[in-house]
């Protein structure tokens, strides 16, 4: 505890700061020094009491990864009797889910050898997960090679770059495939470590040991009847889906979802090494459901880890992102729009008393290039207009 030590009280004996020097003769100091005996004694003896998380110190930025908050949702469900909650991993460092990525494959890489001191690290990406691979660059000092679609927002690369990650640009036309395929590329040309995402047990294993231990924690001896996700390289559904299941069995109900315009897990159609599935289409989801199926994502179905696959419109889930924006103050990107308008889906039907809980994964700021703020200028409009005279 830090006190301030109070040279006042009020009528009833409570310490008051004062904001101005007290002014004082010799023979008065006893008196005031009593007078401070007594206020730090009231406070002593009240008992205050202040989170642990209010008094932290880190090492480094790293360490902050995790423990992300989950948040009741109040006023986009449209049932009093069924409760929805956010798991809102924007509170990650770098505000995405991919942190947990980040740390999990390189560290993973440290301890096998596999990644040198020095050596450059390069990973295709739609953005998040570059972001979080910059930041745990930046922060143990490995150069990083970027390889993304042209297609994703242009301020993702930015970030990247003030990171002091290199981008690769890759044709729009190529996809997905495209710049994983130039991932690969660069690494063998030139000796670089490819983190390898979509298919590094690491990245499972580490929301397991987290994220799903964290819903398990923050859960203990509650209700949790679903839990709905999405999914991009399947980390967070292989991972915690894994040990939610294991832990709670067929209680809390798995609902995975994807984008209508690409559902590939819902078409049944394996996926073929290093090529485009042939049930994707272009959606407006960024960071969910590529144009392949990951290997993780068929992990978490091999191991039948879906109870129900929910489709989602990308309108929908823009606006859901902007419903829980303006009325809850939680600024997520279109894909913690999807994944709570399909929670916003299950909650329809399910039974009274029921408790749902989403996966948010990333900010809305990733996204202010995109059509998700397409119906916001910067100029002011009419009725800011008329505010103003």
């Amino acid at each position: 505890f830090f006190f301030c030590v109070c040279t006042g009280q009020d009528s009833l004996g409570n310490p008051v700061p004062r904001s101005h020097p007290t002014h004082t003769t010799t023979n008065m100091l006893p008196r005031v020094a009593s007078r401070q005996l007594r206020s730090l004694a009231t406070v002593a003896r009240r008992q205050i009491h202040v989170t642990a998380a209010s008094h932290r110190v880190y090492d480094n930025v790293l360490q902050t990864i995790g423990d992300t908050p989950v948040v009741k949702l109040n006023r986009v469900p449209t049932r009093d009797d069924v409760t929805v909650y956010a798991k809102l991993e924007y509170f990650n460092p770098l505000s995405s889910v991919k942190d947990r990525l980040a740390i999990a494959v390189i560290e993973d890489a440290e301890k096998s050898g596999a990644l040198k001191p020095g050596q450059t690290i390069v990973e295709a990406t739609s953005g998040n997960t570059g972001i979080a691979l910059a930041m745990v660059c930046a922060a143990k000092g490995y150069p990083l090679v970027i390889t993304m679609a042209e297609s994703f927002s242009i301020e993702r690369r930015r970030v990247m770059r003030a990171l002091g990650a290199k981008v690769v640009l890759t044709p729009a036309a190529e996809r997905g495939t495209g710049m994983v395929n130039k991932a690969i590329e660069l690494a063998e040309k030139n000796g670089w470590f490819l983190t390898r995402q979509f298919s590094n047990p690491a990245n499972a294993a580490y929301h397991a040991s987290t994220t799903g231990a964290e819903i398990l924690r923050d859960f203990a001896g509650k209700r949790l009847d679903y839990w709905v996700t999405g999914y991009g390289t399947g980390g967070t559904f292989a991972g915690a889906g894994k040990v939610i299941r294991a832990a709670r069995g067929d209680s809390t109900k798995i609902i995975l979802t994807e984008p209508d315009a690409a559902a590939l897990v819902a078409s049944g159609t394996p996926q073929e090494d290093g090529v485009t599935h042939p049930a994707w289409n272009p959606h407006p989801i960024q960071g969910w459901t590529p144009d392949f199926i990951s290997p993780l994502v068929q992990e978490g179905l091999d191991n039948g880890l879906v109870d129900e696959l929910i489709p989602i419109s990308g309108a929908d889930a823009i606006a859901t992102s902007l419903a829980l924006a303006s009325k809850e103050g939680i600024f997520t990107g279109v894909s913690g729009g999807a994944t709570v308008a399909t929670a916003l889906k299950v909650a329809e039907t399910a039974p009274s008393g029921s408790v749902i809980l989403a996966m948010v994964p990333d900010t809305a700021e990733r996204y202010l290039s995109t059509p998700l703020f397409e119906n916001f200028d910067a100029e002011m409009d009419e009725e800011e207009e008329e505010l103003a005279r």
